[in-house]
């Protein structure tokens, strides 16, 4: 899955003289927590965070007269003067696993995408979530086992073979290494009626279950 299938485009962009107690109602009023910020010629100068303007802003401990008599030069502060420079960006094409990395990573709530040096959008925390909710099924009627596999044992080859056989659909497999073993999240839908301690019995003849969640239920078999 790629950037361009998942971005935000039509951004709410600044401009480096954008005024921060505009930029601060308009975060207010939309709801947004990162702006791009842009240049006279339309290119990418900076980003700015909702932190970033919360930094700016006056305590609300203080009187709202002080601001004029303490902190007057808030009022001509602009997006240039606090926005981050040399923002991390992404293109349409990168792979929504690499956005994943690089949020994580840098702590960044959001990056501009870029493609032939404009900005054609943004991909966020929520996009990435929105993606994993997509992938995972979980916005679906299912159930979700997992296992702990040893590779050199049981494959997961053979573990989606066994749950095939027993006339189970899968909707998506993620696999998280665990030392020499492999914590794999198998999420089922068509479970028909079959009963999800029926077919944890018929798994755990050879396979070790770790969990299963239904209908939002997690039991622990270990």
């Amino acid at each position: 899955m790629l950037v361009r299938d998942w971005m935000t485009v039509n951004v709410l962009s600044l401009g480096v003289n954008s005024s921060i107690m505009d930029a601060a109602e308009i975060l207010h009023e939309k709801n947004i927590r990162q702006f791009p910020v842009l240049d006279s010629r339309g290119r990418l100068a900076g980003i700015i965070s909702d932190r970033d303007i919360r930094d700016a802003m006056p305590s609300k401990f203080i009187p709202g007269d002080a601001v004029t008599h303490t902190g007057g030069g808030l009022y001509t502060l602009t997006a240039g003067d606090i926005m981050t420079l040399d923002p991390y960006t992404v293109s349409p094409d990168t792979a929504i696993d690499e956005v994943a990395d690089l949020l994580v990573r840098h702590k960044i709530g959001g990056l501009p995408v870029i493609e032939d040096g404009k900005l054609v959008g943004i991909i966020t925390q929520i996009d990435v979530l929105r993606f994993l909710c997509s992938v995972s099924g979980s916005t679906q009627p299912g159930a979700q086992l997992a296992f702990r596999l040893n590779p050199e044992t049981f494959p997961l080859s053979e573990l989606l073979c066994d749950i095939k056989e027993m006339g189970l659909s899968i909707s998506s497999v993620f696999v998280a290494s665990d030392g020499d073993h492999r914590n794999t999240y198998v999420r089922l839908t068509g479970i028909g009626e079959k009963s999800m301690e029926t077919i944890v019995d018929q798994l755990q003849l050879k396979y070790t279950i770790l969990f299963y969640v239904n209908e939002g239920i997690t039991v622990d078999v270990r």
